[in-house]
């Protein structure tokens, strides 16, 4: 069996190794638009041999871990798939791709979302355990073929995953929540203190909770621009509820009512009871 990455990034390179642990696959193959991660890749093992795009095609399963848009765009050229052919999606929003998948690869397609990264990117980022005990979450599966179905979880449950199924609109709603509002805030968090006169006085100060906040705003333009995209009315809603929130403690703020602002933060103290 042959396993096919297009992206070799932290993701595809990740996955790259993961696959190698369980030895399901006689050949990882690769491919990424940029000539250098081809080459760090190789060098690193997360793939056996770098390849055309075109050549990806005749994998047994082809796994797309690249920016959104790239995601569909890609989707357009797969004119050679075999009906036994498994093309999984690892991007991090998933309706529009969704729409987008032709009809005629809609059965080998699967969506998938791997809760599992880190701020880091390119081939030099992979982890050989980065999706070790992490959730999967796979979506809009009644549409995609059986074979598909039970390949997809086979493998994603011998590299370590959980695995919840999720249709994906309600998909992007959620991990708009949890995922893109925490990025788009870290971005905002970040540019706050760069946009001041002496920004690296500031940084010199810096302790934990600075850093656990702004860790985050490391993470890929490139990728995070397409997910703001594609999820842009679930961010914009989140961006409203987020603001509601804290336009409320400024007022609480503002107007010293001190008791209720203690309220208002054990309140969120609470959110850990979930997690």
């Amino acid at each position: 069996m042959q396993a096919g990455i297009i992206g070799l990034g932290l993701i595809g390179g990740s996955m790259g190794l993961a696959l190698r642990e369980t030895k399901m696959f006689k050949t990882i193959l690769g491919y990424d638009i940029n000539p250098l991660h081809n080459q760090q890749a190789l060098s690193l093992g997360l793939v056996d041999e770098c390849i055309e795009l075109k050549d990806i095609q005749e994998c047994d399963v082809i796994f797309l871990a690249i920016p959104l848009d790239g995601v569909i765009t890609t989707l357009q050229t797969f004119d050679n798939i075999s009906p036994h052919t498994t093309i999984i999606d690892l991007g991090g929003a998933k309706e529009k791709i969704a729409l987008s998948v032709p009809s005629n690869i809609r059965k080998n397609f699967i969506g998938a979302h791997p809760m599992s990264g880190t701020e880091f990117f390119g081939p030099k980022a992979a982890l050989k355990d980065l999706f070790k005990n992490k959730i999967i979450i796979l979506t809009d599966i009644q549409d995609s073929g059986e074979f598909q179905v039970a390949y997809a979880k086979e493998i994603f449950v011998s590299i370590g995953m959980q695995i919840i199924k999720m249709d994906s609109k309600e998909h992007d709603w959620h991990i708009a929540l949890i995922s893109h509002l925490p990025h788009i805030i870290s971005y905002a968090l970040a540019n706050a203190v760069l946009s001041q006169e002496d920004p690296q006085t500031i940084l010199a100060l810096i302790g934990g909770g600075f850093k656990d906040m702004s860790r985050i705003s490391k993470s890929s333009p490139i990728m995070w621009k397409d997910i703001f995209k594609q999820n842009k009315e679930n961010v914009l809603k989140s961006l409203e509820i987020f603001k509601k929130e804290i336009m409320l403690g400024k007022k609480l703020i503002e107007e010293e009512k001190w008791e209720d602002l203690k309220a208002w933060m054990a309140k969120a103290n609470t959110l850990q009871n979930f997690m």
